[in-house]
């Protein structure tokens, strides 16, 4: 896990939260120096309501910030640089895991307001990580938005929506990404 102090990394969590066995749980746990993104309903995401909570939150922060965000964390991300630009200079990284298609048919039922999603380029570094078989993406929407994004693109095959129900836990591969952007900020 990373040492450096100076840079807070910043849990943002998707569509219902990420319980306690999801690794962005197991990874704040481990270092409790990492914030949390709170949202009002986790439930029910409305995009202005949360893009601003997000903005609330990073403009509490003092210094430079790394996003952990996974799923609909990750279009909250895009919303949200695309939409505020006073802080978005504190982003330095993100890691943005398992993002889902906000367009494919059904979910706007879940969802209120993420689509369309911004097709713009972060204005910070990024590494997109998807998976082969996500319920939720198809591999190539994956590639569509990580190269929109600017993001560096990882398919680590196979793994579902890269969650508890995919069956993963602390997630230390993840964590070999993380450090990636890390190292990258301290270069």
């Amino acid at each position: 896990m990373l040492k450096e102090e100076k840079v807070t990394v910043l849990i943002v969590p998707g569509y219902g939260d990420s319980g306690p066995g999801h690794w962005q749980s197991l990874w704040q746990q481990k270092q409790p120096a990492y914030r949390r993104v709170e949202q009002q309903d986790w439930e029910f995401p409305q995009r202005d309501q949360w893009v601003a909570t997000l903005e609330q939150t990073v403009a509490k922060i003092a210094g430079p910030i790394i996003f952990v965000a996974h799923s609909l964390g990750c279009t909250l991300v895009a919303q949200w640089a695309a939409t505020y630009s006073s802080n978005v200079g504190k982003v330095q990284g993100a890691l943005l895991v398992a993002p889902p298609d906000v367009e494919q048919p059904g979910m706007s039922l879940v969802i209120e307001g993420f689509s369309p999603v911004p097709l713009q380029l972060l204005p910070f570094r990024s590494i997109l990580v998807a998976s082969s078989n996500d319920r939720f993406i198809s591999l190539e929407q994956s590639t569509v938005l990580a190269h929109a994004w600017g993001s560096h693109f990882v398919n680590i095959g196979p793994a579902g929506h890269i969650n508890t129900d995919s069956g993963f836990g602390e997630w230390p591969l993840g964590e070999t990404f993380l450090t990636e952007l890390f190292e990258e900020y301290l270069l």
